[in-house]
């Protein structure tokens, strides 16, 4: 995303303005007097970090994903500083030359990352390509966001990895560097007061603040309004508002002493609130997007304007040379570091908790530092430096090797390039593995059965036996889909009822359409979609009454909320003496090699698995009643 890239860093030579051409070299846009603006990396850094970590395994910071508002709040303040400041020096600006350095910072790496990662993914897992075309023309044209969002997918609930799910954010950047310069002249040249011109950009990141609370709808999913450039201009809007108010009079107030009273207690403050929504403002709170990323938002605005207006501890703990280090080079991380997670994960199959699972994290992170290194060195560097023909020039003038010069080397790799790209897009499959192992049991996962008009919890006699398949019901989502094979394998004769995308509140729903006609024993798997709503959990078991049998499957998501869910599905089973859970959690964590690519539903022997799981929980519930120990026969895999 480009907030990650110094919008000011190393600009042309034939567009700068009067600005100190050293300042642009060393990264950071200057002030009014030559100086650089200080602590913007650092705020990159940590930026960038917690993206990372979130990605890595969410549970670690659970909100760490509002790294992408930081990167808004620092791109909208530098961008809108670039103009003002070029505006005031020349009386004008120059949009062709701003969006040519756009194009210059953006598109290089980009157009490394995309091909190789492509390679990558059809070596290492083919369902890893799945809508690899869509995905290609959004990272090619800058519209990932709008066309992610006109395919359904869902960023926080997505059961099948997308290659370049991160760049939905570079499209909604980019997308503001079209039009926001056209906007920013027409204010500075109708409105004088830059106060004025900081209030209407102000107003218009509290009217996309509004539109995200207005269009958010629990249950449904929040990538609509996290995707939307509409509902998600909070961030960029109050960077520019304070680049706005820094450019005028007001600049006068941070160099003034009741300034330098409050700095310290203000970015404490900030920084607290900002570190509060990292760890608690997960993606299953609705407030988050009813206020929780203007919030975040507002906070980094706040320590922004303390980074880059008088020196103080804060400033120069921003300034240290490792965090520069890391926001100098945190376009190109946050470009690769999703692709890298993905990868990683498909080579080295571990799972959260599980062992191995924090040295695949750890190389993760190695490997996307040393990528983007070299990126930024030999890639992304010379083209900002020297324009895309100067940099071409240098490439082309390499000494010829065998036969063939230097030129017709690059041409021929690039065709070569193009031709395996297109030949991986055809092949693409148009669905993953799981989809099509879900799609085959669809029909299978469907029991239709006459009502019974009494109550839910009526009509049946209570039993602690070990049950038979002709004694289960299985209410479930796409987990108990996958699984129909190996459920009726290990339970002849039980009936399931299960679809994909359910929520609990549809399995609530499917247990009151059945009246009575349910079994002595219910299997309920719900929460893969959107966690487990504990309402719908409760009413489930009081419709179904103390006198049968109930398992809860539990959960294994690499999403903040798991533990919380798996928490409570414990929670409420100790709370009924007929309930019990099946820890699918534990048992594929310590065997993450019976899930499939998605990291979520098992694979073909990891039904096996499953059903295992829920027959080991439906023995100990038989036992704690019985006394009696339950000896289960093992079943070969056929």
């Amino acid at each position: 995303m480009t907030a990650l890239a110094d919008p000011a860093r190393r600009t042309d030579p034939r567009s700068r303005t009067h600005a100190d051409a050293r300042s642009q070299a060393v990264g950071t846009a200057p002030d009014a007097q030559g100086d650089r603006l200080h602590g913007l990396d650092g705020l990159r850094a940590l930026a960038i970090a917690a993206v990372l970590v979130f990605h890595l395994n969410p549970g670690w910071l659970p909100g760490g994903y509002l790294g992408v508002d930081i990167f808004f709040v620092v791109s909208g303040f530098l961008i809108t500083t670039l103009l003002v400041r070029e505006r005031a020096s020349s009386g004008r600006v120059d949009l062709r030359a701003f969006w040519g350095r756009r194009a210059r910072r953006l598109l290089p790496a980009l157009l490394v990352c995309v091909p190789v990662s492509v390679v990558l993914a059809r070596l290492v897992e083919t369902d890893l390509l799945v809508g690899i075309g869509r995905q290609i023309l959004g990272a090619l044209t800058f519209s990932t966001n709008w066309l992610e969002i006109a395919a359904g997918s869902d960023y926080f609930h997505a059961t099948t990895p997308q290659l370049f799910m991160n760049l939905w954010s570079l499209a909604v950047e980019e997308q503001f560097y079209l039009v926001w310069p056209l906007v920013t002249l027409a204010l500075l040249t109708a409105v004088r007061r830059p106060r004025t011109r900081a209030l209407v950009a102000l107003a218009t990141g509290l009217a996309s603040t509004v539109a995200m609370a207005v269009r958010f709808q629990p249950g449904a999913g929040a990538t609509r309004v996290y995707y939307g450039t509409d509902t998600h201009l909070m961030g960029l809007m109050f960077g520019a508002a304070l680049a706005f108010a820094y450019a005028g009079p007001d600049r006068a107030f941070f160099a003034s002493e009741r300034w330098a009273r409050l700095r310290r207690p203000v970015t404490l403050g900030a920084l607290a609130t900002l570190g509060g929504l990292l760890w608690f403002a997960d993606e299953a709170s609705a407030w988050t997007f009813r206020g929780g990323l203007a919030l975040a938002c507002a906070a980094t605005t706040v320590l922004v304007a303390v980074a880059v207006s008088t020196p103080g501890t804060f400033q120069r703990v921003l300034d240290l040379p490792p965090l520069r280090w890391v926001g100098e080079r945190s376009y190109g991380i946050y470009l690769w570091h999703w692709p890298v997670i993905l990868v990683v994960s498909q080579d080295i199959r571990t799972a959260p908790g599980g062992p191995g699972f924090l040295t695949s994290r750890l190389w993760c992170v190695v490997v996307t530092l040393a990528i983007a290194d070299l990126s930024y060195r030999f890639v992304e560097s010379p083209v900002r430096r020297f324009g895309w023909r100067g940099a071409a020039r240098r490439v082309l003038r390499l000494p010829s090797l065998g036969r063939f010069s230097a030129r017709q080397w690059v041409g021929g790799f690039l065709v070569v390039v193009l031709l395996v790209i297109a030949g991986i897009v055809l092949t693409a499959p148009s669905q993953s593995s799981t989809q099509r192992q879900i799609d085959a049991n669809a029909a299978a996962a469907t029991t239709t059965r006459p009502r019974v008009s009494t109550t839910t919890s009526g009509g049946v006699k209570q039993s602690w036996g070990m049950p038979s398949g002709k004694s289960i019901d299985v209410y479930g989502d796409s987990m108990t889909v996958g699984s129909v094979p190996a459920l009726r394998y290990y339970f002849p004769g039980i009936r399931i009822d299960a679809r994909s995308n359910r929520l609990w509140s549809d399995g609530l729903a499917a247990v009151r359409a059945s009246g009575a006609n349910i079994r002595r024993a219910v299997v309920l798997d719900f929460g893969t979609n959107a966690g487990v709503d504990e309402t719908s959990l409760r009413e489930t078991l009081r419709l179904l009454g103390p006198q049968r049998m109930v398992v809860l499957v539990n959960l294994h998501l690499n999403m903040a909320r798991t533990a919380g869910d798996n928490a409570l599905l414990a929670k409420v089973a100790g709370e009924h003496p007929n309930v019990i859970v099946a820890d699918w959690n534990s048992a594929v964590t310590a065997d993450p090699g019976q899930l499939q690519p998605d990291g979520i539903h098992p694979s073909m022997t990891g039904q096996h698995l499953y059903a295992k799981v829920i027959r080991q929980a439906l023995a100990d519930l038989s036992e704690r009643h019985t006394g009696r120990h339950v000896t289960l026969k093992p079943l070969p895999i056929p």
